[in-house]
């Protein structure tokens, strides 16, 4: 089981969901229409450690973190 958190402007609560890889998480996450807009823009955290690519490998008890672009001043 991991742990996905959202960040940000992204209002959703932080959920569990069983996941061998972050191309797992994504594709459980498209399934909601809201979740959906943010997936293209966002960076991803795993273990608080920046990834490129959805071929991660995740192990029991990661934490998966989507960070969306934000703007400051």
């Amino acid at each position: 089981m991991v742990t996905v958190e959202f960040l940000g402007p992204i209002q959703k609560a932080t959920l569990s969901l069983d996941a061998a890889s972050l191309h797992d998480v994504a594709e459980a996450l498209k399934e909601d229409n809201e979740m959906a807009q943010w997936l293209d823009n966002c960076a991803v955290a795993v273990n608080d450690m920046l990834v490129s690519t959805l071929d991660t490998p995740l192990k029991d008890g990661d934490k998966v973190s989507l960070l969306p672009p934000v703007c400051g001043g």
